[in-house]
């Protein structure tokens, strides 16, 4: 492929010198014009590595990593939607600082870069392994194309570890005086085996970022109790102050009351897995975690348009990058989703951050931007049920109305209004309309008819897939103590993704019509409630269990899903936004619920009948179905983040025997070559549509000759 070499244009050629001689002439290059002073930035590169492999006609890549210590005006407009600002610490200059860190993939001639940059935010700290030394084929695509990759840190509680994860620094509010500052904090302890104590921050999906602190450690006090409860709809059981402490208490050594400590919580007699505790407290030192999408706002910009920093340090990718891309995996994407919602896809001089945005399986928004935020949280049917990440708007248009809140006003309602909306993705599995309320973005909030979307706007949704995984059978698993039937699926979205990313590319920086949006709906029955799902009939077969075949239950449909109430988080708590500060903890439920619909399936496959449809999916082996259930007496809830299979049967006279009402792999496929032919005929189709890659159609090809499932 051959790549447009990029040539130095305006203001993206503007040299280290350049700018300096414009500063001492008595302008600016970035002066926000209202202080008189522009915010600084100063990079640092710590590390520039030679990056494994050579990709196409762009050839040799290299690594950096580094920071970016920048400033946040607390006087600029642009900045006043982050919440606590004003209480921030400040220098010299009147700014609240940060600091970031940062990888890059860049082409090591620069010449031979395609101009885009794509940015992938970390998914709590965590980087893409595409940063691994070993790049897989079908990633190599991006490099291969001369893309430059960023990451780099937006959420300020991940700590510092061992692993490879991005940190960010932000300010902590403080009293004017200097004093902390303190509010009621919620925390939820969800045990998976018997364990004397618990660390905060506590959560499936929180657990290991950074605490907010208790006040004090006297949990006698106003604010502070510890409740327990099996599901979550069971009244709360009240724990005894004397019975729970702020300690450590984890060997014989030390029992409870154990040592004292701010960051764990000792349970007289230990915490049972077969509840689910809930603690409450005063916290104190928020973070102004909204920094970290200013933070991400500023650095992308300065990557694309900056010469060099405030000291001169000269920009390693200037003058080559024309359009930029980001993106967002889960909880990251749905931070994409509130950077674009709190307006941060404005830079500070007026322009568009990003020309480009895909949201991959990210129903949400992220609790980025409240006092004592929890940017990790996530959402489910027992736990985190009543997390933040909810009170946002999931319609996108600039005019949605939500019909149970009685706010107006989507995602892009701030972009439209100042012209910086970029092209935008929006990714969905299945998992996202059974855990992780997804059917809102698609109808009104009363799901009875569905909703136009933005013109610059696509929504995908991934037909029969749960929130992430390989795909393929070997990547299924079956524990029944843990979930009734086999877990995961083997329809997977990765193939699709690549090729509708580069759909996302081809739009932005050539102006071709992507895919139309692609999503169950309504008006033709594939959007329904989940008491009208209906699976076909699936019994009588086995999985493999440490080597030994082992009975599937017969399938059991129960319907249980995340409902979505509207909470009420106290009068100082702004929904719209999900900002402000949280006084009533846990929230309120003010029993309005919005509607959550799901897909509906086909009746001979048991697979979801609307959507893209991969490979898997039009030529299945198997019903993999997006959800799963716990396997624990007493618990309602479904396993997390993760779906199902139960595969076919191989013949006609074995599926009737056995009373399974859907289509067996011999009158699907007749014999191994009518399977071959049918994958052969879905990836080609996939490929026409621009859908699916022809390197991974091809790879999905030869994996159906390797697999014989029939004679």
């Amino acid at each position: 492929m051959k790549h447009p070499h990029l040539h130095t244009l305006g203001a993206l050629a503007l040299t280290a010198a350049a700018a300096a001689a414009i500063t001492a002439c008595g302008g600016s290059s970035s002066d926000d014009g209202l202080t008189g002073k522009a915010p600084a930035m100063k990079l640092e590169i710590t590390a520039r590595e030679d990056f494994p492999g050579t990709y196409g006609t762009v050839g040799a890549y290299e690594r950096l990593s580094g920071t970016l210590s920048g400033e946040v005006d607390p006087a600029d407009p642009k900045n006043a939607v982050i919440q606590d600002l004003a209480l921030a610490p400040v220098n010299a200059r009147g700014m609240a600082e940060y600091k970031t860190e940062f990888v890059m993939l860049k082409p090591k001639d620069m010449a031979k870069a395609s101009g885009v940059l794509r940015y992938d935010a970390p998914n709590r700290g965590n980087i893409l392994t595409m940063l691994n030394p070993t790049v897989t084929p079908s990633d190599a695509v991006y490099l291969e194309r001369g893309y430059v990759m960023l990451y780099s840190a937006w959420q300020g509680d991940v700590p510092k570890s061992a692993a490879a994860r991005l940190t960010a620094t932000v300010p902590v509010a403080k009293n004017k005086d200097g004093t902390s500052i303190t509010g009621p904090y919620r925390a939820e302890l969800v045990p998976t085996a018997a364990s004397p104590a618990m660390t905060l921050p506590g959560g499936v999906f929180n657990g290991s970022m950074i605490a907010y602190q208790p006040a004090s450690l006297d949990n006698t006090q106003p604010g502070y109790s510890l409740t327990r409860r099996a599901n979550e709809t069971d009244a709360r059981i009240p724990v005894p102050a004397a019975d729970w402490k702020f300690a450590t208490c984890d060997t014989a050594a030390n029992a409870f009351p154990g040592t004292p400590s701010p960051t764990s919580v000792c349970l007289k007699g230990g915490f049972d897995p077969a509840y689910l505790y809930e603690l409450v407290y005063v916290a104190k030192d928020p973070k102004v975690m909204g920094v970290g999408l200013a933070a991400l706002r500023d650095t992308v910009s300065f990557f694309r348009s900056k010469a060099a920093d405030a000291s001169g340090t000269a920009n390693p990718v200037a003058g080559r990058i024309t359009h930029t891309l980001g993106q967002g995996t889960s909880q990251s994407g749905n931070a994409m989703k509130t950077f674009l919602h709190l307006g941060f896809n404005q830079a500070l001089d007026g322009s568009k951050v990003f020309d480009g945005m895909y949201a991959h399986v990210a129903a949400r928004q992220t609790n980025t931007n409240t006092r004592f935020a929890v940017p990790g949280g996530g959402g489910g049917l027992r736990t985190d049920h009543t997390a933040f990440g909810q009170t946002a708007p999931r319609g996108l248009d600039k005019d949605y109305m939500d019909d149970v809140s009685g706010r107006q006003g989507g995602v892009m309602k701030r972009c439209a209004a100042t012209s910086t909306c970029p092209k935008f993705f929006l990714g969905l599995s299945g998992t996202e309309f059974w855990q992780l309320q997804g059917s809102p973005v698609l109808t009104d909030a009363n799901g009875l008819k569905d909703l136009t979307q933005p013109d610059n706007a696509r929504i995908y949704y991934y037909a029969s897939t749960q929130h992430g995984g390989a795909g393929g059978t070997a990547s299924i698993s079956y524990a029944p103590s843990r979930a009734p039937y086999p877990t995961g699926t083997v329809v997977q979205f990765n193939d699709t993704f690549r090729a509708l990313f580069l759909g996302l590319e081809d739009w932005v920086v050539r102006g071709t019509t992507p895919s139309a949006t692609q999503v169950p709906k309504v008006a033709d029955g594939t959007l329904v409630r989940p008491a009208q799902v209906a699976f076909p009939v699936m019994k009588g077969l086995t999985w493999a269990v440490n080597g030994t075949q082992t009975a599937i239950p017969d399938f059991n449909y129960l319907g249980w899903h995340n409902n979505f109430p509207l909470f009420d988080f106290g009068p100082q708590y702004l929904p719209q936004d999900e900002a402000g500060i949280a006084s009533v903890l846990p929230p309120r439920n003010l029993n309005r619920d919005y509607a959550i619909l799901v897909p509906q399936v086909d009746a001979r496959t048991g697979l979801t009948r609307a959507g893209i449809q991969s490979v898997e999916a039009r030529a299945p082996l198997g019903t993999s179905f997006e959800f799963n259930y716990v396997a624990t007496p007493g618990i309602t809830d479904l396993a997390n983040l993760t779906g199902g299979y139960i595969p076919f049967h191989t013949t006609r006279a074995a599926r009737l025997a056995a009373g399974d009402g859907r289509v067996s792999l011999e009158e699907l496929y007749g014999n191994q070559a009518g399977y071959v032919a049918a994958v052969t005929e879905a990836a080609n189709a996939l490929v026409a549509q621009r859908l699916l890659l022809p390197r991974d159609a091809q790879a999905q090809i030869e994996r159906a000759k390797a697999t014989v499932i029939l004679p």
